[in-house]
């Protein structure tokens, strides 16, 4: 049996974690500081829990240097979740938002008169913009269109389209056919099944129009300009914790008292959906997180990785980023040196650097380069099951050692050495 220093994990999620990270959780799980018992044991209600989520939300402000109009959600559900939440509460923000100004122009709040001008706003203009880059971002608009109609939903790009119907790549912005005003612009940031990463904010939305962006699989990797986003949403799995929790970073002026919920009632009349409680921003916000039973263990693994990375970068992300930068780079051009053997999936402009996907061009060699990386190690490796190939993620959790072990075996498994 290999023990755990001897494994270079390298998969899609869940993730690894630091050692000293497992170790302080699974002391904490039988006896959280002293108290007689396991941290999972503790209600979510106590104060214990209580600073547990403030001190996350602090350390996470602290090294993305969040802006104070900012608040941080916990939620469950995963991305998956989030790809309603954010259908569901943006197209809300939008009613409230659309409402008042009618009513401003009607210069009237007789309920009936704006109602009906509303309906007909909604008919005519309520539009969601998705970018598809890969497998997650047509997923959220596959549900976008789901719970609102695909007649209000956008696929502003499809990197498909001029890929031969394969993602790989993110199309010139200059194509995209974005919507005027749209309720939100949505886009994953990095697309952890093909490979494809945005190397910074977009200028084509930006333009002041609300910005969605999923960010489950590259956030504390690298710098993001926070303020430029209505919300970001991510899973710990990757690089903050463990799978149960979801963070959304959301502008406080989209949130009760700045903007009020539109009501059921209202929702009703306009056709359009509510989101379950367990899934509105604004009741999450108001409680703190903690409406529902939240997994208060998850949130302190995330904690002790937050604490590790300031602890292990004095710029806090900045750093992280120069990390993940060299370790992309060594992997990258260990394969970049074989192009007769290695196929590298995304075009060189859109490579991710958290989830590197390739493909060996020899027939039937994947399962002898996967067969002896297992043996020196490296694991994890194996391409998503609807595409095959080989993925190797680089979350912060690998080490430098670990990327340059693999882009060694790289070499070495080109030339037969």
């Amino acid at each position: 049996m290999p023990a755990r220093s001897e494994i270079s994990y390298f998969g899609a999620g869940p993730a690894g974690l630091p050692t000293s990270v497992l170790e302080t959780a699974a002391a904490s799980l039988v006896n959280h500081n002293d108290t007689g018992l396991g941290l999972a044991e503790h209600s979510h209600r106590s104060a214990l829990a209580s600073g547990i989520l403030e001190d996350t939300k602090a350390h996470l402000s602290s090294y993305l240097d969040i802006p104070s109009d900012y608040d941080i959600l916990f939620m469950q559900g995963g991305g998956s979740g989030e790809f309603s939440a954010t259908l569901y509460n943006f197209i809300g923000f939008w009613v409230e938002a659309r409402r008042l100004s009618i009513a401003s122009a009607l210069g009237t709040d007789d309920e009936a008169a704006v109602t009906a001008a509303l309906k007909k706003a909604v008919d005519e203009e309520l539009k969601v913009d998705y970018l598809v880059t890969g497998s997650w971002s047509l997923k959220a608009s596959q549900e976008a269109a789901r719970l609102l109609g695909s007649e209000h939903v956008n696929i502003a790009a499809d990197s498909r389209v001029a890929n031969n119907g394969k993602f790989g790549g993110i199309p010139e912005e200059s194509t995209w056919a974005l919507s005027k005003a749209p309720a939100f612009t949505y886009f994953c940031d990095n697309e952890t099944v093909d490979g494809v990463e945005f190397p910074a904010f977009p200028a084509a939305i930006d333009d002041g129009r609300i910005v969605v962006a999923d960010m489950s699989s590259n956030i504390l990797s690298r710098r993001i300009p926070v303020s430029k986003y209505a919300a970001i949403f991510f899973g710990a799995q990757k690089n903050l914790g463990t799978a149960g929790i979801t963070v959304v970073v959301i502008r406080k002026s989209l949130l009760p008292p700045s903007l009020a919920t539109p009501s059921a009632k209202l929702m009703r009349q306009l056709g359009l959906p509510m989101p379950p409680i367990i899934l509105d921003y604004a009741t999450i916000a108001k409680n703190k997180s903690l409406y529902n039973t939240l997994s208060v263990f998850d949130v302190y693994i995330a904690d002790l990785v937050l604490q590790s990375l300031l602890a292990t970068y004095p710029n806090k992300v900045d750093g992280q980023q120069a990390v993940a930068e060299q370790k992309a780079k060594a992997i990258y051009s260990a394969l970049e040196a074989h192009p007769q053997v290695y196929e590298i999936v995304p075009h060189t402009s859109a490579r991710s650097r958290m989830n590197i996907c390739f493909r060996i061009l020899a027939p039937k060699a994947e399962a002898d380069f996967l067969a002896g990386a297992t043996a020196l190690g490296l694991q994890g490796l194996k391409g998503h099951r609807s595409v095959g190939g080989i993925r190797a993620s680089n979350y912060n959790s690998v080490s430098v050692a670990s990327a340059e072990k693999l882009a060694a075996y790289l070499g070495a498994f080109a030339t037969g050495a």
